[in-house]
């Protein structure tokens, strides 16, 4: 049955809302952590500056609602000693014309929060990025209907300080175009989701250009030190030098200058924006300046062939009384270029870096060092760290893990246990073994085009750490490499900043699926049970970076293609992807092997349900949004297993069935990008044109598209017959990038199987190599430009691709 109005909303926020305790939940990582909060809370923006932020924030993001809310800035001792918002029914809310709902809050993070929090759970409202359907308010009643608070009002306070967001590479992945419309939109959302503590990396370029030049660096020796718009994340980390540059100055000027806007409105609102420190990754000509330094040249990091003009970076030795110079000059710099800090700075000087020495007490001397550069520069410096390193690298046992973190004060060290929701380090190093950790969801690499989560774990994963025994827990984070992706999973992991129990996942999906689309639909709902329980509930402990065949194409000849099992004598209806058992297998580790965790049978009624509710919801954004990813999802599986057909019509020398196949792939292809183009979230435009926009000129702007192309085809160097061994990590299902640049490349493929048959020789893989470098090199270097507009209907595509390939594989089969 259906439920009506707002009584819906309100009867389930009394049943989550007992779910939060709302006594004192301090954990020992708080107490080590205390003395930083307390002095970053006495260095805060004034309320008035706060409550002109929110204001603003509201007439941007909610215009018509502007009115039916005031706010103001609480005390935390009325927040019982944490940091909360608080909701009740304003007192003249019953005087037509004035604000109906009061929002308190210790900061502008948490009023905008309270805000959030009310629309979503009082009004059914849902707020997600632009790309992903953007803000549903369809089902929040006219102003002066707003449902009242009970008359005790509402205190909602956070179990732990902070709110961390982004990872070291989000900035290359996501953020690398965007002009101050997009940060300003950006920055918002952060707010309303609760965000306190996001890293702020924009423009320090400009800032290390300055340092640099008081150490007789040149800028000129520098064009060889930064990488290009697109890859200065792994310039900064010290994993490649150039590629993709040099930078203009316009570039370093107009990024400070961002940068600038971006910490002014960050700290308006409350935030504490995370700056970057010295890692001891420095230019080459530093090692003829001072050539008695401890300046070691690392090894290669994924180019071919170890071409030095990209690779071997070098690294400063952080025991050499250099490192501390440079480091005090950094931070000295940047407190100078932005007047303040939140006095939290960043630094991964071994990420994907190995130490060259694995002695507990050496590790521990580069540590201390490390944190000496911060603090000569800020005395009430805390280090927070990546803790990446010590689930990609085997060098970080026990004894190394702790000679790193306990090189600084407890207190002055916080880790992000960034993949926490599949792979936590909390569980197997005695709580980082004291040092206090924020608890993150990665979730994301490369900012691919994939529906996957892991909710349950995300629903319990924050609390279950925060309440164990002996907990240094203080935050919860989002650290993905890439946004604009999976709403679904963003919104419930923001809401683990203020949760304070475990929740029942399967619920809250039920009122997500309303929330949603601003109705209640009972097919959606089905739809979405489904979903929960296949897509987003990854439990096999893979990650997930998308190397479906089509977005990731096997490098490989395809005798190592293993296709024994792909015609199991069991098979259910509707099972056209591939299960663990009939997968491309990997037997020379030139591919990955696509992932897949869930009965493609179940998706696919999950899509047919999406269908059958389109009659209700398509005028709906967030559903046409969601309909051309879910639709796109099943259609990606269905290619990986039509690309095994082909191989085994190869195998079998079967030509004719060959040549139908390939057809019918290529066919596929060219329709999933007439798909995508339904939906902007699902663009190639968009990236492109966002990256000539911020060009000075021609050059600049052939420079920067060239960037934009590379990272998401190559992303790294290739020789004519070797492809980058990162080739295709930044893949994107974008319309236009389907038709321009996959569907060709697997025509290439397809045409020298063919050729093998006709000719009855081995296949060509050198030649097959030569003619996809060369495509990619050509389409890198193209100036042809794409839709930056969705066309086409989302719900009549889908449907129609639905009964093409999806509603019946018996009798839309793959043979000839």
């Amino acid at each position: 049955m259906a439920f009506s109005g707002m009584s819906f909303f309100i009867t389930l926020f009394s049943i989550l809302v007992l779910l939060f305790g709302l006594a004192h939940s301090s954990t020992l990582g708080v107490q080590h952590v205390s003395k930083l909060v307390r002095i970053q809370d006495s260095e805060r923006a004034s309320p008035s500056v706060q409550l002109a932020a929110v204001r603003a924030a509201v007439e941007r993001v909610f215009p018509s609602l502007s009115s039916s809310f005031d706010f103001r800035i609480i005390s935390k001792e009325r927040c019982g000693g944490e940091s909360c918002f608080t909701l009740s029914n304003h007192p003249t809310s019953r005087i037509r014309g004035t604000p109906a709902i009061l929002i308190g809050g210790f900061t502008g993070v948490e009023l905008l929060s309270g805000l959030h929090w009310y629309l979503k759970y009082w009004c059914g409202a849902h707020i997600s990025w632009d790309k992903t359907g953007g803000i549903q308010l369809a089902s929040v009643p006219n102003t002066g209907s707003l449902p009242r608070i009970q008359d005790s009002g509402i205190l909602i306070k956070r179990p732990v300080p902070w709110n961390y967001y982004q990872n070291a590479v989000t900035s290359s992945y996501s953020f690398a175009w965007w002009d101050w419309e997009r940060w300003e939109k950006e920055i918002d959302w952060m707010a309303l989701q609760g965000i306190n503590l996001p890293l702020a990396f924009t423009g320090q370029e400009a800032i290390w250009q300055k340092v640099f030049q008081n150490f007789n660096i040149t800028s000129s020796q520098l064009d060889d030190f930064f990488g290009g718009p697109a890859f200065l994340a792994w310039s900064r980390m010290g994993n490649l030098h150039r590629w993709g540059g040099p930078l203009p100055q316009s570039w370093l000027d107009q990024q400070l200058i961002m940068q600038k806007k971006i910490l002014a409105r960050m700290y308006e609102l409350g935030m504490t924006p995370v700056l970057p420190a010295f890692s001891g990754n420095v230019p080459a000509a530093l090692k003829s300046v001072f050539p008695t330094a401890k300046i070691e040249r690392l090894g290669n990091w994924f180019t071919v062939g170890s071409d030095s003009r990209w690779c071997c970076t070098y690294l400063l030795d952080a025991t050499d009384p250099l490192f501390i110079e440079i480091g005090k000059a950094f931070i000295k710099q940047q407190l100078k270029e932005y007047g303040r800090s939140g006095h939290i700075y960043n630094c991964d000087t071994f990420d994907e870096n190995t130490p060259p020495v694995d002695e507990p007490e050496y590790i521990s001397s580069l540590g201390a060092a490390i944190f000496e550069g911060m603090q000569s520069g800020d005395d009430e410096a805390v280090w927070l760290m990546q803790g990446w390193l010590f689930s990609y690298d085997p060098f970080w046992r026990p004894p190394q893990m702790k000679a790193l973190l306990h090189s600084v004060p407890v207190g002055k060290m916080v880790v992000l246990d960034l993949f926490a929701e599949v792979l936590p380090i909390w569980t197997t190093s005695e709580q980082f073994y004291g040092v206090p950790y924020i608890w993150c969801m990665l979730h994301n690499f490369a900012a691919n085009v994939e529906m996957y989560g892991v909710l349950d774990a995300i629903g319990s994963g924050p609390v279950e750490a925060r309440t164990s025994e002996n907990s240094t827990m203080v935050g919860v984070g989002m650290s993905m490499e890439g946004i604009e992706q999976n709403p679904i999973v963003y919104d419930l992991m923001s809401e683990m900043a203020f949760q304070h129990k475990t929740i029942d996942v399967e619920t809250w999906v039920n009122l997500y699926s309303k929330r949603r689309y601003g109705k209640f639909v009972q097919t959606m709902q089905e739809s979405w049970n489904i979903l929960y329980h296949t897509i987003y509930n990854c439990t096999d402990g893979a990650y997930d970076k998308n190397r479906d065949v089509i977005v990731s194409f096997p490098d490989v000849d395809p005798s190592f293609i293993s296709i024994a099992q792909i015609f199991s004598p069991i098979r259910e209806k509707h099972s056209i992807a591939l299960s663990r058992r009939d997968s491309l297998k990997d037997l020379t580790d030139t591919f990955d092997q696509p992932h897949l965790w869930y009965l493609t049978s179940e998706v696919i009624r999950a899509l047919e349900l999406f269908i059958e509710s389109g009659a209700k919801l398509s005028g709906s954004n967030t559903y046409r949004y969601d309909l051309v990813d879910l639709t796109r999802q099943a259609l990606a599986k269905y290619a990986n297993q039509l690309f095994l057909k082909v191989i085994e019509s190869y195998k079998l020398k079967d030509l004719d069935t060959l040549g139908c196949l390939s057809e019918k792939f290529l066919e596929l292809v060219y329709d999933m990008d007439t798909l995508l183009a339904c939906h902007e979230g699902f663009l190639l435009g968009p990236w492109l044109e966002s990256a000539k926009q911020l060009a000075q000129d021609r050059e600049q702007e052939k420079q920067f598209e060239w960037n934009a192309r590379t990272q998401i085809t190559m992303w790294f160097d290739n020789t004519e017959e070797e492809a980058s061994l990162l080739r295709d990590y930044g893949n994107k299902y974008w319309s236009g990038l389907l038709r321009d640049y996959y569907g060709p490349r697997a025509a290439i493929y397809f045409k020298y199987l063919q050729e093998s048959l006709q000719k009855g020789s081995g296949f060509d893989l050198n030649g097959w190599r030569r003619e996809w470098v060369t495509l990619t090199n050509d389409w890198q270097k193209s100036r042809k430009t794409f839709p930056v507009k969705a066309i086409g209907n989302a719900l009549n595509t889908s449907s129609w691709l639905y009964d093409k390939y999806l509603r019946d594989p018996e009798t839309h089969t793959l043979d000839h």
